[in-house]
């Protein structure tokens, strides 16, 4: 028999259009579970939102009652827990309208880039998509959204013209540059600080065809493409995007046969130029060593997902990020001597470098609360979870990979693949000392009794 804890009275809710589900009850578990199932979700009530007026609705409900307040729409961001209370689930507001005169999209809140790139790629305009099209866009747009593309259009975020949001008292908003400026900057890399988003209009960029994929080294070359990679960077114009990754593949059907189950240092690039001109650029890096799969070519980029290959299939994953400053020779070495062919044990699906700079270093149009224009590159480390002994070793990898890497650091991460939120001090390393100053104050004008307080908040 399944037992709850007692919640307030639901009839207020009762105006929902869509689910409204307690735990037992058909359907529950599926609107709790998202792509990442690390993390145990057994709130008390889910509303499955129809709409904005369903998400209005919950939002009321939840603060006449105090009932605290989380969202999901994909669940690829969902590694912390969510014990009782609301969760509110957007999945079903999935509406994508394209203006291809004024180059936008109008987004729901629980639409993938999928549905943007399905709807805008005809137009010849493409979203600001991440490595994986399947992560919902506004979500990973909240908390800055770090693109395939970013050296060379900057930050997703930097593109949004408004948010439609509901804020803690359960009042729909409309938010600009112009219309309650503060709220619009909190939404623009201070993830689900102030209230729930239920669509955004962002800007669209024109492009049909990227040069883009992945050369595949097998992992006892990475010290020589790791170095001609980090020399490389220095170079290239912001036109071209690239990673360094480590892979350790499982031996799994998902992935093409050559790759699959493999060790690989893996230089994946994405080129919004000439083709030709990328070819040439990319020389220094395909000579580093000897090629084993090169998958690179011209391609829509409604395929970007085959340039990162990630996974499309729903797991439990850890993931967590450190931003560097710089990527020098004794950066390299302290990197691979955490994840290289020296550790053949090391527990991490991937270890990633991306490439910064470009105008992922230059300023927002319009203020905004992301806080990793100063990074030369990026640092994310996944690995898949399974028993509890397998947890604990990825937990020493995890930490054992930033603490090598801290002295190359800005000290800070980035809030979508900060990992699992610890205490104040942890989750404020997202940002500045005086962007988190300035992001607490904004809570407390619109969410002043924490009724949002699941998840990576201030």
């Amino acid at each position: 028999m399944t037992t709850t804890h007692h919640i307030p009275d639901l009839f207020a809710l009762s105006e929902v259009r869509g689910p409204v589900l307690r735990p037992g009850e058909e359907g529950y578990a599926e609107a709790v579970t998202g792509f990442n199932l690390a993390a145990l979700r057994t709130p008390d009530v889910v509303v499955v939102a129809s709409g904005a007026d369903d998400v209005v609705t919950a939002v009321r409900w939840a603060s006449a009652t105090g009932t605290p307040v989380a969202v999901q729409a994909t669940g690829h961001g969902a590694n912390f827990p969510v014990e009782r209370g609301l969760l509110i689930s957007t999945a079903r507001m999935t509406d994508v309208r394209v203006d291809p005169e004024e180059r936008t999209a109008t987004i729901a809140a629980g639409a993938k880039w999928r549905d943007v790139l399905a709807a805008s790629a005809p137009h010849g305009l493409v979203p600001l998509t991440g490595t994986s099209t399947d992560a919902g866009a506004v979500g990973y747009t909240v908390g800055g959204g770090l693109p395939v593309l970013g050296r060379t259009y900057g930050y997703a975020c930097d593109l949004v013209r408004s948010f439609q949001v509901v804020t803690p008292e359960g009042l729909l908003r409309e938010t600009d540059a112009t219309h309650e400026p503060e709220l619009f900057w909190a939404l623009r890399g201070g993830k689900g600080n102030v209230g729930v988003v239920t669509s955004l209009v962002t800007g669209l960029v024109p492009l049909r065809t990227v040069l883009g994929g992945g050369l595949y080294y097998p992992a006892e070359h990475a010290e020589a493409v790791l170095t001609a990679w980090a020399d490389w960077t220095r170079t290239v114009p912001e036109e071209m995007c690239s990673a360094f990754s480590m892979l350790r593949l499982p031996p799994i059907p998902q992935l093409p046969e050559p790759i699959r189950g493999g060790f690989w240092a893996r230089v994946a690039v994405t080129w919004t130029g000439d083709p030709a001109e990328g070819e040439k650029l990319l020389e220094p890096v395909r000579s580093a060593a000897p090629v084993a799969v090169d998958w690179v070519r011209e391609m829509p980029y409604t395929e970007v997902d085959s340039i990162f290959m990630e996974p499309q299939d729903p797991l439990p994953a850890r993931e967590s990020c450190s931003l560097l400053r710089e990527l020098t020779p004794d950066a390299i070495r302290a990197f691979l001597g955490q994840v290289g062919p020296a550790v053949p044990d090391c527990p991490l699906l991937a270890a990633q470098l991306r490439h910064m700079g470009g105008a992922l270093s230059r300023p927002a149009r319009t203020e905004d609360a992301v806080c990793a224009r100063d990074a030369a590159h990026f640092l994310e480390a996944v690995a898949v979870l399974g028993a509890p002994p397998d947890a604990e070793l990825v937990e020493r990898a995890t930490a054992s990979l930033h603490t090598a890497m801290a002295p190359y650091a800005t000290g800070r991460t980035m809030v979508n693949i900060h990992g699992t939120p610890g205490d104040a001090a942890d989750r404020a390393r997202a940002w500045t000392p005086e962007v988190h100053d300035r992001l607490r104050r904004a809570k407390r004008t619109y969410d002043p009794s924490d009724l949002l307080r699941f998840g990576h908040t201030v």
